[in-house]
């Protein structure tokens, strides 16, 4: 398994985020992103509706979105807030840099 990273949100979109992707799609958008800067299998990214969390770190985080009135998307890498509201790709590739993820060389997959 590679690094896990979190993307909390939920359906309904925030009030500043109309024209934004929804969580969802950022997930699924940030899992392409990585697998092609980083290769496949070095990363592992979920989606966690932050109005129905699952597990006590989703408890947790849920529970910061609301009392702090966070941005959603959120994206935690190693429980740090990486992006919030439109996650920056260059933020996060960083992230992972600093962890010992190695970008591809051209022509590696």
């Amino acid at each position: 398994m590679g690094v896990a990273i979190k993307v909390y949100g939920t359906e309904q979109l925030c009030a500043s985020c109309v024209n934004l992707p929804s969580a969802k799609e950022t997930a699924a958008w940030l899992q392409a992103a990585v697998a092609r800067k980083f290769g496949e299998g070095t990363t592992e990214i979920s989606y966690s509706d932050f109005q129905h969390p699952e597990t006590e770190d989703d408890k947790m985080w849920a529970e910061r979105i609301v009392m702090e009135d966070l941005w959603y998307p959120l994206v935690i890498i190693s429980g740090e807030i990486v992006g919030e509201g439109n996650p920056k790709l260059k933020d996060i590739y960083a992230k992972l840099e600093s962890m010992g993820l190695s970008p591809l060389q051209e022509g590696e997959k």
